[in-house]
């Protein structure tokens, strides 16, 4: 066990080596890195109109060279679009200024208030103390003025003077710019060119034996990918487009430029949108003389980012990203961090395939943990862990947030009583005292009881279908039971040992109610007590509710003495929850009978609906049950 901890502990050490490996050299090598991602980036974007191209019998070489000519065509028209806007607004500035003027004159006319009467306050103080300390200046002069620099007193005074830009740096500067596109360019063609090549050798690098793994988890990663920077472009397109159909009926200059800034800023995340909105409302206090159209383009930008990002966005492709709104925070700080403002762009699909990666690889996991946004934890033991914190609002919470999708059959069999089996692990192993223990029972049964009173309306999810034990066809509780030629049945719920096996009698007493029959529950108690009480219900089905393993035992003592009072009771074994051999355990439980052994609540259900039809058939075959006709 200790060799085993520490190999554990090294591998744990070499992996925070190996991130901090890479991490230095993305940051040290983001001049290849960079275009590399962006090429990435692009081949996501631009393979499925590739693939489209080819289907229509276009040769490959033909099909990437129209894709990306069209592309860079389209990228190129918007930049110099952009461009010359942006160069007629700055010789529009000039026309503005007056406008400006007026503005600020207008701020500082305003009513005197409290504030600028504090400041003019402070102004005045501050021309006494400067008074005071020319005073004292002048004092001190009693041996004369010394040159600067002949005491520490008097030190030499120092400016610092940039040095002046030259052409060449300028160049140079241009010249990175230029060298970068042109990497884009050549790497999302050659991607795009050999894209299966490329992904084979990836797989055959990475895959190690696991290729089934790995196709699997670059097939998602791609998938994601694409679909999401489909789906944005779309987005960012139609925001921009509003934008400009806004910005023109408003009156603003250059409407063009800011509708198609408005969508090129979105892909930037958390900063893209303020940055969009900032532009167009300058601009318009130096072009309107009021602020009605300075509050209505405001207006405008925060409706229409509040839809977007709330209700668009995630409707669209929130679910196909995988990322908690947390991590694409994160990863937006992370990645700028690295590479800039490139890696803000960039952030959102690096993430998406590092988390698409940890959901296949095993030691990789962490990442979707920490990153995506599907549930940690499964309901049940969410459950078990808020009451584990004496938070009985959350765990009611869990409860309710369940009961919006699911039925309140599935919600006893898949959250509650794995719950409860959590609980009685803990409890056999020492792990919880009994204080926690009576909170959990007592919390249950409570919110139990609730969720008994109140009547759900009939949907398709309420009727449970379970096969019947011979294989036949599946059957529908709800269906059953809704038909008045079958009996209802008298059934006691009997707890085998523990205050949980109580709590699911009581959950299996309701949904027998529900289903048409007469259920009671047997209150938990010494075995003699229960067993009279059994004796006076008369019940014609008997239920023993036993929370496996450990009231396995105790339910064969139980079996044994009921079979003893009554020898003719049918009597149906409760499994809840149990992982193993339900049959086996039922034969070793009753001594070999054959009796009917469940593992859910609605296979309970089912076996007692189909006795009751059993019981209405013979009772309709009986030569008794029709009156003798005279």
């Amino acid at each position: 066990m200790a060799r085993s901890g520490t190999s554990r502990e090294l591998s744990q050490l070499l992996a925070l080596v190996l991130a901090v490996v890479a991490i230095m050299v993305l940051y040290l090598a983001k001049t290849v890195v960079v275009p590399l991602a962006l090429a990435v980036l692009f081949t996501f974007l631009l393979a499925p109109v590739v693939t489209m191209l080819e289907r229509i019998r276009l040769p490959r070489m033909l099909a990437i060279l129209l894709v990306v000519f069209a592309s860079g065509a389209a990228v190129g028209s918007i930049g110099w679009t952009v461009f010359t806007q942006l160069v007629a607004v700055a010789n529009d500035i000039p026309s503005y200024t007056a406008n400006i003027n007026d503005k600020v004159a207008t701020l500082h006319s305003s009513n005197v208030t409290s504030f600028t009467r504090a400041q003019k306050e402070v102004e005045r103080l501050s021309k006494q103390i400067g008074a005071l300390r020319a005073d004292a200046t002048k004092d001190r002069r009693h041996s004369g003025t010394k040159a600067l620099g002949s005491s520490p007193k008097r030190p030499v005074a120092v400016q610092e003077v940039e040095e002046k830009t030259s052409r060449l740096d300028t160049l140079h500067g241009v010249f990175g710019v230029m060298i970068s596109v042109l990497l884009v360019v050549v790497f999302t063609f050659f991607m795009l060119l050999q894209r299966e090549d490329l992904r084979n050798r990836f797989i055959q690098l990475t895959g190690h034996g696991r290729l089934n793994l790995m196709t699997r988890a670059m097939d998602e990663a791609g998938h994601r990918v694409s679909r999401y920077l489909s789906l944005q472009l779309l987005v960012n397109t139609c925001f921009g487009s509003i934008i400009f159909t806004a910005l023109h009926f408003i009156g603003l200059p250059h409407a063009l430029l800011w509708g198609a800034l408005a969508g090129i800023l979105r892909f930037i995340p958390y900063i893209g949108a303020p940055l969009a909105t900032l532009l167009p409302t300058a601009l318009s206090l130096a072009v309107f003389n009021g602020w009605t159209q300075t509050l209505l383009i405001m207006a405008i930008f925060f409706c229409m980012e509040v839809v977007t990002a709330n209700f668009i966005e995630p409707h669209l492709y929130g679910k196909h990203t995988g990322l908690s709104p947390l991590a694409i925070l994160v990863a937006a700080v992370f990645w700028s961090l690295i590479w800039g403002p490139i890696g803000l762009i960039l952030s959102v699909p690096l993430t998406v395939c590092l988390v698409v990666v940890g959901a296949h690889v095993p030691s990789l996991e962490f990442l979707t943990v920490l990153l995506g946004d599907q549930p940690v934890m499964r309901p049940e033991a969410h459950y078990y862990q808020r009451l584990l914190s004496n938070d009985a609002d959350e765990a009611t919470e869990v409860l309710e947030n369940y009961l919006k999708e699911k039925s309140l059959g599935d919600l006893y069999d898949c959250v509650l009583i794995p719950a409860l089996k959590l609980s009685e692990q803990d409890r056999h192993s020492s792990a919880l005292d009994e204080a926690t223990v009576q909170f959990i029972t007592l919390t249950t049964k409570e919110l139990v009881e609730e969720l008994g009173l109140k009547r759900e309306e009939h949907s398709p999810s309420d009727a449970a279908v379970e096969a019947s034990s011979d294989g036949s066809t599946p059957v529908a509780t709800e269906e059953i039971h809704t038909d008045p030629a079958i009996a209802a049945m008298k059934i006691a719920c009997v707890p085998v040992r523990d205050d949980a096996d109580e709590v699911i009698a009581i959950m299996l007493a309701q949904r027998l109610e529900k289903a048409g029959h007469s259920a009671k529950v047997v209150p938990l108690g010494i075995v003699d007590g229960m067993l009279a009480e059994v004796s006076k219900t008369a019940p014609d089905v008997v239920c023993l509710s036993a929370l496996p393993p450990y009231a396995l035992s105790h339910a064969r003592g139980v079996y044994k003495r009921l079979r003893a009072q009554e020898t003719e009771l049918k009597i149906i074994i409760g499994l809840w929850d149990y992982t193993g051999d339900a049959v086996k355990a039922a034969n070793e439980i009753s001594g070999g009978e054959q009796n009917q052994v469940c593992t859910t609540l609605t296979q309970a259900v089912l076996q007692a609906t189909l006795s009751a039809a059993t019981v209405s058939t013979l009772e309709a075959d009986s030569p008794y049950s029709d009156p003798v006709q005279v």
